[in-house]
């Protein structure tokens, strides 16, 4: 009975098992190269650097974001028509991205243009211009992605949202930075960040696609040897403790027509045991959209609520994992008149988790986060992605495998034990960011909860 029980998901389970192998080479400056091999005309090649915005100081915040920028405004032995013209002539696509403690350079390309991906990748990180005319044209580039990101309240709300919850130390800086500083970094300030960040063993070279380990091993050889490892009077520079803060922090503008709000209390970090379960917990809770069809027979009790009461437009649990900490949490859009019933029912939905979480619905959250993980490498673009950050985080790339096992390995228990220790009597932190009549109100009545529980 066993075997015929198990026999729908071993389809599941040999494709897990089989899934390529990620090889994993150290060069003598520390610089590490990993790669997926498998049997496609394109690849994805990329360098990720164990820096971000939890690097920076109130000065020069947003240093990362602005490098970023100009990274691709030509460097010292191609300018930027010749850098442009050379990566449509491949027909690939070059972009990069920048978060609190990673910065990623990537490009995806065909399989056979690989050696000229990872020398233009190259030139573009440790040699770029930085001339003082790209600088000032890209200071008003960055001053309306400034403007533009304040249009999204999504992420006003959880960049206020890391600001109280980690006042004080750096991460609560935003990556993008305060206009002030976009105004006022020099050459001297992005040159300085480079020096001090873009270091051989902070750097991954990570490529999933039609590639040859060994024939990548000998390319970064060729391009990367000359990355310096060493630092200026050993000075490394080390993440400072990010203590968390139970807060709230508003941004009323009766203007606008909705309230956007996040909750979250103190998360685990990236490599801690308790990430998986809370992965889990997650997954119980879900997500919700106005859109969504099923009302009532949605898989999650907050959600099938929502649809039924009209509680909100929409909802998201979250959990974002830093290396020693994070914030985990639910992100919800709702009218004035429903913050009190929404903040109700997701305070509920966290204490369910703590107490009276089932079987059942930890089956189901355990078969929707797994597809979700097989789901998101969908492309060699997002598996070069998790490559590079799981060798940052981890120090290796942790298979599918080993998530699908761990996460079966979780029972209702763990859920339960593991969510009263992050959530059960905890403060929280809160942002709102829209029409907050009655907020002050409201967030009493969210600590009074939590403390009349205990």
């Amino acid at each position: 009975w066993t075997f015929y029980l198990l026999l729908p998901i071993f389809p599941l389970l040999l494709s897990l098992l089989g899934a390529p192998e990620t090889r994993l080479t150290t060069l003598s400056n520390g610089l590490r190269i990993a790669s997926e091999e498998t049997n496609q005309a394109t690849c994805t090649v990329g360098l990720w650097i164990g820096c971000g915005s939890r690097y920076e100081s109130e000065k020069n915040n947003g240093a990362g974001f602005f490098l970023e920028h100009m990274a691709f405004k030509g460097t010292k032995k191609h300018p930027q028509s010749a850098l442009e013209q050379a990566v449509e002539s491949m027909g690939a696509h070059l972009s990069a991205y920048t978060s609190r403690e990673h910065t990623a350079y990537y490009m995806k390309t065909l399989a056979k243009d690989l050696p000229k991906a990872v020398e233009l990748l190259a030139e573009v990180v440790m040699s770029s211009s930085l001339s003082e005319a790209d600088i000032e044209q890209q200071r008003s580039v960055v001053l309306r992605e400034l403007e533009e990101v304040q249009g999204s309240l999504q992420d006003v709300c959880l960049d206020l949202l890391h600001a109280t919850a980690f006042q004080g130390t750096p991460l609560g800086h935003s990556v993008l930075g305060p206009s002030a500083n976009a105004r006022t970094l020099t050459r001297n300030d992005l040159v300085e960040y480079i020096n001090s960040h873009y270091k051989a063993p902070r750097m991954v070279l990570a490529t999933a696609g039609g590639v040859n380990h060994d024939d990548l091993v000998a390319l970064a050889k060729q391009q990367f040897s000359g990355v310096s490892f060493e630092y200026e009077g050993d000075a490394v520079p080390v993440p400072s403790l990010c203590r968390f803060t139970g807060s709230e922090i508003r941004m009323r503008d009766d203007e606008m027509p909705l309230a956007h709000i996040a909750i979250a209390v103190e998360g685990a970090g990236v490599a801690s045991p308790d990430i998986v379960p809370l992965m889990v917990a997650n997954s119980i809770i879900g997500s919700y959209d106005i859109t969504f069809g099923g009302g009532k027979h949605l898989s999650s009790r907050l959600a099938r609520l929502a649809a039924e009461l009209n509680l909100c437009h929409s909802f998201q649990a979250f959990h974002s994992s830093y290396s020693d900490t994070g914030l985990l949490g639910i992100y919800f859009v709702t009218d004035k008149h429903k913050i009190e019933d929404m903040m109700h029912w997701a305070q509920n939905a966290w204490m369910n988790l703590c107490t009276t979480v089932t079987e059942s619905d930890v089956a189901r959250a355990k078969n929707a986060l797994k597809a979700s993980l097989v789901g998101q490498l969908n492309g060699t673009t997002p598996v070069c992605d998790d490559i590079g950050r799981h060798i940052l985080n981890y120090g290796r790339r942790i298979p599918l495998a080993e998530w699908d096992a761990r996460i079966e390995a979780v029972t209702p228990r763990i859920v339960r034990d593991v969510c009263s220790k992050y959530i059960y009597d905890k403060c929280p932190a809160v942002s709102a960011v829209g029409e907050l009549v009655y907020f002050l109100y409201l967030i009493c009545i969210f600590y009074v909860y939590y403390f009349v529980l205990e």
